[in-house]
């Protein structure tokens, strides 16, 4: 395990959201009602680095990117992708595969980075660390490293889990495959394929062709509240699936396999995607949606609460509107805002549940790529915490889960 110790000023990235849960989801009441309120916020400068790790950055050429110049010396703290609240007031948040793609990320090591949110002071305390690795020779293909630790050219990861014995669940988006790691981030057996679903990047598909989009594996993924059952959600439609229409599917923990029983997700418009997606109780996830705008062109950021149940009878997950993150009440101005308060970045992945009517949402900055916050500058990780209006009344395991 690295351990890193780094204290970072107030600024504009990772960000604890707590929010006012809205009833329904017409458009008017998107832009007006069941607003949620921003109570606390906190960043992660762009420019955070882990002390004294290796070189990353190679494949980027060497004219600045947002203000950023790359290559850099070490690996950067950057694109949470999955955060875990953890009960010392710590959150385990999942870097993702680097740099955008495959192809660029070879020296970017897959991590899981442990944050402190100081909200009384708007920074966030990078205290610790664990890089994923494959000591054990489980994955059954060629890794770009010889030492078996993980970077992103092999794995795609952007949704995480943690079971009651400490272990980690990881969903990627090259296969997609289920990853399963122990506490110290190793990996404990061969990555598990979605029957049935291939992407570009699948290194075991041969000659069959690709059914899903690049980049649009695992965003999501939930836990049952008895952490029995792990729920996955693609982020891009299968072919041959209704347009628009995202895949979410069950798997069993203690027999290793997927149970066969499937759900569907639609999207607001095709060409939006999910960010994350976490339960509230055995039925109903929150769900992340967004448009792929950034400052004056964001205008989805939303949260849904989905329940699985399907009362409209129509084969899609039932949808709420629990927040619009492009308005925000911001009456006691947190983190020197204005009186509305909007999350304009591209990608938004991470939320968690703090309590009954609290939930935090972190960004995905993109490191260096994305600038939604200031056009030319590159992103913070924000951290913002936000008040809901209604109770979630979720399942009593959730809540103590976090």
């Amino acid at each position: 395990m690295m351990v890193v110790s780094k204290r970072v000023g107030l600024g504009a990235a990772v960000a604890a959201l707590i929010l006012t849960l809205p009833s329904a989801a017409s458009a008017a009441e998107q832009r007006t009602g069941h607003r949620a309120e921003l109570i606390k916020f906190a960043m992660l400068p762009a420019a955070t680095f882990v002390p004294g790790s290796e070189p990353s950055g190679s494949s980027l050429g060497t004219a600045p990117i947002n203000g950023i110049v790359p290559p850099f010396v070490d690996q950067p703290v950057q694109g949470f992708s999955g955060v875990l609240r953890n009960t010392d007031g710590t959150f385990d948040v999942l870097s993702d595969n680097g740099f955008g793609n495959k192809a660029n990320s070879a020296d970017f090591l897959l991590r899981v980075q442990r944050v402190a949110p100081g909200f009384a002071g708007g920074a966030v305390d990078v205290v610790g660390g664990i890089n994923l690795t494959d000591p054990y020779g489980k994955v059954p293909f060629a890794l770009t490293r010889a030492d078996r630790v993980l970077t992103g050219a092999d794995f795609d990861v952007e949704s995480i889990t943690r079971t009651a014995d400490g272990t980690y669940w990881i969903g990627d988006e090259f296969g997609p495959y289920l990853l399963h790691f122990d506490r110290a981030g190793r990996l404990l057996q061969a990555p598990v394929p979605l029957p049935g679903v291939f992407a570009p990047e699948n290194p075991t598909r041969g000659t069959t062709p690709a059914n899903l989009s690049s980049s649009k594996g695992f965003e999501g993924m939930a836990q049952s509240p008895d952490g029995a059952t792990l729920y996955p959600l693609l982020e891009g439609t299968v072919a041959g699936d209704p347009t628009g229409t995202l895949r979410l599917n069950e798997f069993d923990v203690r027999t290793n396999a997927y149970t066969g029983r499937r759900w569907t997700y639609a999207l607001d418009a095709a060409d939006h995607a999910i960010g994350d997606a976490i339960m509230v109780d055995r039925d109903r996830f929150l769900i992340i949606e967004r448009d792929n705008g950034q400052g004056e062109t964001a205008k989805v950021k939303r949260i849904y609460l989905a329940d699985k149940r399907d009362r409209n009878r129509d084969g899609r997950l039932d949808k709420t509107l629990v927040a619009d993150l492009m308005n925000i009440a911001n009456p006691r101005h947190v983190g020197g805002f204005g009186s509305t308060f909007t999350f304009p970045f591209q990608t938004i992945e991470d939320v968690v549940i703090l309590d009954d009517r609290t939930i935090a949402v972190l960004n995905d900055n993109n490191f260096p790529s994305s600038s939604g916050r200031a056009a030319g500058q590159a992103d913070n990780n924000e951290f913002i915490v936000i008040k809901l209006d209604r109770r979630l009344d979720a399942d009593k395991r959730i809540l103590r889960r976090y």
